[in-house]
Order: structure tokens, then sequence, then C-alpha cells
């Protein structure tokens, strides 16, 4: 039987959510967001999706839900909502959608923000696995997320890769 490698980031489709009330009204600019967008197509993802939510729980969570029960993607992105304030609810949105969590993912952008920022601490963000869709929580400073990107970007395609069974064997990488 002949065993066929795939490219870890070929067809990788991702969805893009700003957590904001401010952006979802209108009241602000939307920076955030696109700055999660090229984050995604640096690591070879087609952005399929781009939302903004208010900072509310269940909506957070329909979001999450819709695109990874509805196959629309392989990788759901946010970014906003992960901090101490009393409706930064991201992370506990995202509790509740996953079934298995991917701590490592969390751990390395904390450990990436800290030479950035002494507040690198303070950042609640979680990972995790939703049927075969990777979502991942990313701080809401774009400037956060070019940085804290850089220490995961090229373990993200493997990941969606792993989930999706398009990876036949593990290489050791």
């Amino acid at each position: 039987m002949e065993t066929r490698r795939v490219t870890f980031a070929e067809g990788m489709r991702a969805a893009v959510i700003t957590v904001s009330s401010s952006r979802s009204d209108g009241t602000r600019p939307d920076e955030s967001g696109p700055a999660l967008a090229e984050f995604a197509r640096s690591i070879g993802a087609e952005v399929t999706a781009a939302e903004v939510v208010p900072d509310q729980q269940s909506k957070i969570e329909w979001a999450l839900r819709h695109y990874a029960d509805t196959g629309l993607c392989d990788l759901i992105l946010t970014t906003g909502g992960t901090g101490f304030a009393p409706d930064d609810v991201t992370p506990e949105a995202t509790r509740a959608v996953i079934e298995r969590e991917a701590p490592g993912i969390p751990e390395a952008l904390r450990a990436a923000s800290r030479e950035h920022t002494p507040n690198w601490m303070l950042s609640r963000g979680v990972a995790g696995i939703r049927g075969r869709c990777l979502i991942i929580n990313f701080p809401g400073s774009p400037k956060a997320i070019g940085e804290a990107g850089e220490s995961i970007g090229a373990a993200i395609p493997h990941a969606v890769s792993l989930l999706s069974d398009r990876v036949d064997q593990h290489d050791g990488r």
C-alpha cells in the first residue's frame, strides 16, 4: 500500500472571529481581525470567513459552533475578550464548545508575549478541538497577534492536518 504524504497546509480553511462589542456595533474599526487574517494567510490558510461578534458568551459560542460544526473551516482564530475585564468571556465561550483542550498553544502564546509586555500573564486565552476543528484564542492587540503568532505558526498547519487525517503518519516534527 502506497503512503501519500500531504503538505501540511494543503486546503487549510480558517475563520477569523473578532470579539468586541464596540467593533461589532461599528463604534470603532476592527484592526485585530484583519491582522489575524493576515497571520492565517501567512501560515497557508485560506480565510473563508471573518466576523465581528459582541462580548456576549452566547454569541461567541454560536459563532464557534457554527464554523466548527458546518465544516466551513478547519481552524477558528479569535481575537479579543481574553483579558480581565468583566465582559472578557472568550475563554469561557471557547471552553463551553471545545471537546478537548490544547494547552500548549496558549502557553506558547503567553510565553512569546513575555518579552514584549510586562502584562503577558494576564492573557486568559485557551485553545482546543471541536470535532476536526482547532480553535485558538489570540489577544486583542494587532501587535500582540504578530508577536505571539510567530511562536505557534509552524505548528498550526501540522495540528490541522492531524485533525483532518491528511497526514498518514507522524514524521517526528
